[in-house]
């Protein structure tokens, strides 16, 4: 997977590149170290040369990022993506309103999206995801309607 550089768009911490992180929506530099404070009364008794702590002694922890495969998490049902291989197996990016979000793979006797001819789709704010493997989305034929249906439903091939 392709990793965003600093200052380009993103929706979520792995899809910027190891030492980036999304903020705002763009990929920013994470500093190298982060100094976190702790209150030293908490931490029990201290020792203070001449009246002054020394900042191990005031508590101050160096935290670097943890070097993990953290940034390459891919997105669970309604995380934000920008394309399928940001989500987890079974999942899909699709659209929802304006953005794109991870959505379930559709099942046999689910609701499907016939595609039509190909840019047509540009339109659909509540896209679905296709359906599973072995599955095609076709015309759903049912013993008591007789006329033309235009519900489609994902069915074995």
């Amino acid at each position: 997977m392709i990793c965003r550089r600093k200052k380009k768009r993103c929706h979520r911490d792995g899809m910027c590149c190891p030492g980036n992180r999304c903020n705002n929506g763009i990929c920013i530099p994470v500093t190298e170290s982060i100094l976190t404070p702790h209150i030293p009364a908490l931490e029990g008794p201290r020792h203070k040369k001449n009246g002054i702590y020394s900042s191990k002694d005031l508590g101050w922890q160096n935290l670097g990022r943890p070097q993990s495969k953290l940034s390459h998490i891919k997105g669970h049902e309604g995380d934000p993506c920008l394309r399928s291989s940001d989500c987890i197996e079974g999942y899909c990016c699709a659209r929802h309103f304006w953005t794109k979000i991870c959505k379930p793979v559709l099942h046999q006797g689910e609701v499907c999206t016939k595609q039509r001819k190909k840019g047509s789709h540009g339109l659909e704010i509540f896209q679905r995801c296709d359906c599973a493997k072995g599955l095609s989305c076709k015309v759903w034929k049912d013993a008591t309607y007789s006329s033309k249906s235009r519900l489609h439903v994902c069915q074995k091939i």
